[in-house]
């Protein structure tokens, strides 16, 4: 099934924001469906399966910073991508949200045609499952091949699952092999945050990223001080921050 013909997951505890986000969503022509707490969120993300999870931060049961992170933590729904709400519009708290594996980050009030905007973007940034056409782009290195248009990931010929930012965080290092990307970089073309932000985002990201690839894994190389860089042919023995 095409991640649009699926539903959006709106989890917000506050009834009149959800009907509001709910009857915005179906005027785009979108399915949708709603949860108003987090044990409730995660039991209709593991049933359904949404295209897009649109989540509030305060919620009753369980926050859902921890939705967020238990929803990435499990393959079933790791690649659902999930679109963070909140009142809290502070740096630290965009930062602890991206940490968690969200794939954008919305501060309450906005506006709905901000809300959509977001959210077409990131459905067309989703992963389409099975896919399967060939299409211009595909990126050969080394043992890794990607595909920018199903977001597809093989490594040695074996396809893996990775969440839509560690693909973008992949292919931003893979297009430019060779290339030292600094942590502050990192943090500006993938996750659209402040290069100087003091935060663990990228090495985590990047941790999970090469636990992911397996064997792939030491394409991506440490470059202690400065950041990481893609390798088409990893030196032997490089270590890990």
């Amino acid at each position: 099934m095409r991640s649009m013909d699926r539903p959006i997951l709106v989890v917000e505890d506050e009834e009149d924001i959800r009907t509001l986000l709910l009857h915005q969503i179906r005027r785009e022509g979108l399915s949708v469906r709603g949860a108003s707490t987090g044990p409730e969120a995660l039991e209709m993300a593991k049933r359904l399966m949404p295209s897009l999870i649109l989540l509030d931060l305060m919620l009753p049961g369980l926050p859902g910073t921890e939705v967020c992170r238990r929803l990435k933590a499990d393959p079933v729904t790791s690649e659902i991508p999930i679109i963070i709400l909140s009142a809290r519009g502070e740096e630290i708290d965009r930062v602890v949200g991206f940490e968690v594996g969200a794939d954008d980050y919305v501060t309450k009030p906005f506006s709905s045609r901000e809300l959509m905007l977001r959210v077409r973007a990131v459905l067309r940034r989703a992963p389409v499952p099975g896919g399967d056409e060939e299409v211009p782009g595909v990126l050969e290195r080394g043992s890794i091949r990607l595909d920018p248009t199903s977001y597809r990931v093989d490594v040695a010929g074996q396809e893996i699952s990775l969440t839509v930012t560690e693909f973008r965080l992949l292919l931003t290092l893979a297009r430019k092999p060779g290339r030292v990307f600094s942590r502050g970089q990192l943090l500006q073309e993938v996750w659209d945050m402040p290069p100087d932000l003091q935060t663990r985002t990228v090495d985590t990201h990047i941790k999970r990223l090469r636990e992911k690839l397996g064997e792939g894994a030491p394409h991506i190389e440490t470059v202690r001080g400065v950041g990481y860089r893609f390798e088409v042919e990893p030196r032997e023995g490089e270590e890990e921050e």
